[in-house]
């Protein structure tokens, strides 16, 4: 029976009906339109760092079907720091320094070898693009579950952070919970770069 508080089903029940939904749809991309998607997605994200050259990016390698596809770290420069996943899901940070130096990590990741700069590094980055399965116009960005970027947003509160997401992700409400954290912006393949600001006036 499901658990109700209040009359309607707690926000987590309904995260994970909603990332299961969501999970299969990305499963269901045929590889021609994660290759389209994440080259639209990379482009608009190519005239973001040329716009606001920012001094540090922190970023992640996509898996699967995730948005911006696996070489997504190779269209954003030099000045890139990628996550190693902690045993608590944290996430401490790594200098990108080209394909060759990522390795296998936990959960079918990829993370980069190198030396550890600590889960504070993010707060160096001007950039922080993060995953997401879902965001909602107001941000509210909804992931995994793991609870990884949550705590990445809330300590690079400085950073103009922006969520990857394929067409049909950007919807009008997310379940929230108490942790939960939204973001500056989102990229569609369809849409480009949308500003969450924007939906809130």
């Amino acid at each position: 029976m499901p658990d109700f508080a209040g009359g309607a089903e707690s926000p987590g029940r309904r995260k994970v009906a909603l990332r299961n939904r969501l999970l299969a749809a990305r499963r269901s991309l045929s590889a021609k339109d994660r290759a389209q998607a994440a080259a639209a997605v990379q482009a608009v994200l190519r005239d973001l760092v040329r716009a606001q050259a920012p001094t540090m990016i922190a970023a992640y390698v996509p898996l699967g079907p995730e948005p911006g596809g696996p070489d997504l770290p190779d269209v954003l420069g030099d000045r890139l720091i990628l996550p190693v996943l902690r045993p608590d899901n944290d996430l401490d940070w790594v200098r990108y320094a080209g394909p060759d130096t990522l390795r296998p990590g936990p959960r079918g990741l990829r993370e980069p070898s190198g030396p550890r700069l600590g889960v504070d590094a993010v707060t160096a980055a001007a950039l922080l693009i993060v995953p997401a399965l879902a965001v909602d116009r107001g941000g509210l960005r909804m992931g995994r579950g793991g609870g990884s970027y949550d705590r990445v947003l809330a300590r690079a509160g400085g950073a103009f952070s922006v969520a990857l997401l394929h067409d049909g992700e950007l919807l009008a409400a997310v379940p929230a919970e108490q942790h939960d954290r939204r973001v500056h912006a989102v990229i569609t393949p369809g849409e480009g770069l949308s500003d969450t600001a924007d939906w809130t006036k």
